[in-house]
């Protein structure tokens, strides 16, 4: 195949100067190949507080894509990954000490994300929390989300204790081997600990609320999860060495794509810390990142040893625009956008849901792009869930969702409110506390006063709540289990309340 650089190099540009011509927050989008850097663009502003212009040498938050680094640093150190969490972390609760630490790192293991879990018990991502603090909630969970190698659930939570693993074994900060492993390349990632860590020259994050743009924040600990800090041409540079098998990274990319595999031996999408997906005929392995006021994509094809870099301090997304680039490079076509029903479906029983619009997915909070996928039916282009359906009619819809059967049916508009979620409900384990009315509105926890949500009711049982802090929206699924209230979403479903009263 011909690599057409010009032509890729006129679609990158494009997204850059799109930055430039706005005047607003921006990014860069970067070229590469096995050798290393051959393109770069950047357009917009690092800082639109002191009107700094975003290069492709400006420090940007990557994010999730921080994820492979660890599983590296952990192979590199001879971690086995087959071992389960307790061997090294014995605070744990049994359920989750007894998850491997392969399926911690894959996502198949069912643990709780940290961060919706504070959510839903009313702790907001600003809130200012250490490694230490978060790490006594996980120590607190009764159970994981799902029973470990059924399903693939994006969470944090393996990444943050890999993190934790790696260091005890190592006895050296993850910062300073952040800093060795991209040093011995003549790159400068770095790990900051928390937002008040100063990092000179990093771009500052921004979202959009109406017509406006707003400064992002994020108050947890920075962790191997999603921490890292770097610019857009030393990503190139990292991802190019990874593709060439260039130094410390030799070997890396086969062991990071290596198929993983749910309990009943079918194949996952997600590996360690990278996504694997195809683009026409092509092979292609990537993975996104998002903090409040950043969003970035990596997308390579080893095949042809070459890939794309979209860094970015806008809230918006970054995977299809690095498709484009890539797209164009290999000379592909991307693929064509799902006609969907477009409405609210839910399963037959349970918390799930998923809500279509007219060109992606929204499963228990998880967003996809949804495209066809020439044989009839609907499939991801899975930033992080891989997802494959196909309509049954305009009312039902089934398929595969994180590798789990699931057949959704569309929510009645007449569905009303289900008398018997009506009262006061309380978490027994955490103290957690929901009040239900029967006007259709529920008191959410949220700092010390709560938050009034609109419910949007479901068949038997069920309720979405409906809470928006800055740019993020959670929607957790409250329903009826037997006696109890479960609280869940698709990074968390731990909270398990009793009527109170």
């Amino acid at each position: 195949m011909a690599l057409d650089w010009t032509r890729a190099a006129a679609r990158a540009n494009e997204i850059a100067a799109g930055w430039q011509r706005e005047a607003g927050p921006g990014g860069a989008v970067v070229l590469f190949d096995r050798d290393g850097v051959r393109e770069a663009f950047a357009g917009g502003f690092a800082s639109i507080d002191h009107a700094l212009p975003f290069t492709p040498q400006t420090p940007n938050r990557f994010a999730s894509i921080s994820k492979h680094v660890l599983a590296i640093a952990l192979l590199r150190a001879g971690v086995p990954l087959d071992a389960p969490l307790g061997r090294w972390l014995d605070e744990l609760p049994a359920p989750l000490a007894e998850v491997e630490l392969g399926r911690a790192l894959d996502m198949t293991g069912g643990l709780p994300d940290m961060m919706e879990a504070f959510w839903q018990q009313g702790v907001p991502f600003t809130a200012t929390l250490s490694a230490d603090e978060i790490f006594a909630l996980a120590c607190r969970f009764p159970s994981p989300s799902a029973r470990p190698g059924t399903e693939m659930a994006y969470s944090n939570t393996g990444w943050r204790l890999g993190q934790r693993i790696l260091e005890r074994v190592t006895g050296r900060p993850y910062g300073e081997i952040v800093a060795e492993l991209s040093g011995e390349l003549g790159l400068a990632f770095r790990l900051p600990y928390d937002a008040s860590d100063i990092l000179p020259g990093l771009a500052t994050g921004y979202w959009r609320d109406g017509a406006a743009w707003r400064r992002g924040h994020y108050g947890f600990h920075f962790s191997a999860s999603g921490g890292i800090a770097g610019s857009a041409a030393d990503l190139a540079g990292w991802a190019s060495a990874l593709l060439c098998g260039r130094g410390p990274l030799a070997g890396m990319l086969d062991r990071l794509t290596a198929p993983r595999r749910f309990a009943d031996d079918s194949e996952s999408v997600y590996r360690l810390g990278l996504v694997c997906s195809r683009l026409g005929e092509t092979e292609v392995v990537g993975h996104g990142g998002s903090l409040t006021g950043y969003r970035n994509h990596v997308l390579m094809a080893p095949a042809h040893g070459v890939g794309v870099v979209v860094l970015s301090n806008r809230e918006e997304e970054a995977l299809w625009p690095a498709m484009t680039v890539l797209a164009a490079l290999l000379g592909q076509d991307l693929p064509a956008p799902a006609e969907v029903p477009a409405g609210l479906f839910v399963t037959e029983e349970g918390p799930f849901w998923a809500e279509l619009t007219a060109d992606s997915i929204s499963f228990m909070g998880g967003y996809e792009r949804l495209v066809t996928d020439g044989a009839g039916g609907l499939r991801s282009l899975p930033a992080y869930l891989d997802i494959r359906l196909r309509q049954e009619g305009a009312e039902r819809l089934s398929g595969h969702i994180g590798g789990v059967q699931r057949s959704l049916r569309r929510v009645p508009a007449d569905t009303e409110l289900d008398a018997r979620l009506v009262g006061r409900w309380r978490d027994p384990h955490f103290g957690t506390e929901i009040a239900i009315r029967a006007d259709g509105t529920a008191l959410m926890p949220w700092s010390s006063g709560g938050t009034v949500s609109r419910l949007t009711p479901l068949p038997n049982g069920r309720a979405l709540a409906d809470l928006l802090h800055g740019p993020w929206r959670s929607r957790p699924c409250l329903w009826l289990d037997g006696d109890d209230l479960r609280v869940a979403g698709h990074r968390a479903r731990i909270l398990q309340m009793k009527r109170v009263g």
